[in-house]
């Protein structure tokens, strides 16, 4: 598979992923089972995409992947956290944020 796949696919479950927390912290209890099963489901695609666009791209282990993954395993928390810390969700929704600023600075500018 090309690299645009795996930039397309990569891009797509951070949007999924994304939609998912932010729907988790507003949405009603019983759709807990089925939010989780989703973002769970785009978390582990974002991983591999990343994994496989890392492959095709990149040489070596740069710095910047690092910072990305735990940006990665940031996000995929903050889903569950989601339904159980439903009056912080204000500061949980800046964190997301927060988060995606630097996985995307980690990687235009790969520090």
């Amino acid at each position: 598979m090309s690299h645009q796949f795996y930039y397309v696919l990569h891009v797509l479950s951070l949007i999924v992923l994304t939609g998912g927390i932010f729907y988790a912290f507003a949405a009603a209890q019983e759709t807990r089972k089925k939010v989780l099963m989703i973002t769970g489901i785009a978390s582990i695609v974002q991983l591999v995409s990343g994994i496989g666009l890392w492959h095709k791209l990149y040489t070596g282990f740069p710095g910047w992947l690092i910072v990305k993954m735990v940006c990665w395993l940031a996000l995929s928390a903050l889903a569950g956290i989601g339904y159980r810390q439903r009056q912080k969700s204000g500061l949980f929704m800046i964190v997301i944020l927060a988060v995606i600023l630097v996985a995307l600075l980690a990687v235009y500018y790969r520090f």
